[in-house]
């Protein structure tokens, strides 16, 4: 392991074929979903990079205005309302800065899949969508679609037909369940090739869905292993 971007970036066994940029949710740091790594049971053949950003420390109005790692503010318990547009933005360029720096390493864009949990996967979901190169994929867990109503006119058609899976709680109590659906529904709605599953669980991860993740990861990198 090692620091890096302000990151905890997890290296394979050799030169990295592929790269996970994985955003954690409100109140979390990069080390949060490292221990998932193991429990995917990916093969090393597909040689993946893990990155794990930090979010800056923001102060989060809906937290008492504690400041605290934040993708971008929330301010009330409706995430439709009053939505946090400039942190959004911001937060999307430190993504995208990561991925300029991994496609300078070697990898290019189409081996550079987007993941996040919660606010991690809205900003997956915000910056996968407008991305002007078509990525290996975007994986959205717990979380919804930001600023909808600029997608038809923001995202990029680059990223079209880039596979995605939004996975989600039925009795999720921070990011309801029926806000995750809705942005399914759209998100296919306009044509995109999207997946959807959801699980027994709240705002949480369980082994059900690791398994699943882990299936879809290698579906998006098989043709992507080298030799060791």
């Amino acid at each position: 392991m090692e620091q890096a971007l302000d990151a905890v970036v997890l290296n394979p066994s050799g030169q990295p074929a592929a790269t996970v940029i994985w955003l954690h949710g409100l109140g979390a740091d990069g080390h949060d979903f490292e221990p998932i790594v193991p429990e995917l049971r990916l093969p090393g053949s597909h040689r993946i990079r893990f990155i794990f950003p930090n979010a800056p420390r923001r102060p989060v109005t809906i937290n008492a205005g504690l400041v605290m790692p934040a993708w971008y503010d929330v301010k009330y318990p409706d995430l439709r309302r009053d939505e946090d547009e400039e942190g959004i933005r911001d937060s999307t360029k430190i993504v995208e800065s990561i991925i300029a720096h991994e496609i300078a390493l070697g990898t290019p864009a189409s081996r550079i899949l987007l993941a996040g949990f919660s606010q991690g996967g809205a900003i997956a979901l915000h910056c996968g969508l407008r991305h002007p190169q078509t990525l290996a994929g975007i994986l959205a867990l717990s979380t919804y679609l930001p600023l909808p109503n600029r997608v038809q006119s923001e995202a990029h058609d680059a990223n079209k037909g880039t596979p995605i899976f939004m996975v989600h709680g039925v009795a999720d109590a921070v990011v309801p369940h029926h806000q995750g659906w809705q942005s399914y529904t759209f998100l296919k709605g306009l044509g995109y090739p999207i997946a959807w599953r959801d699980y027994p669980m709240q705002h949480s991860v369980c082994p059900a869905e690791i398994a699943d993740i882990s299936a879809w990861l290698q579906e998006r990198f098989s043709d992507q292993q080298g030799s060791e």
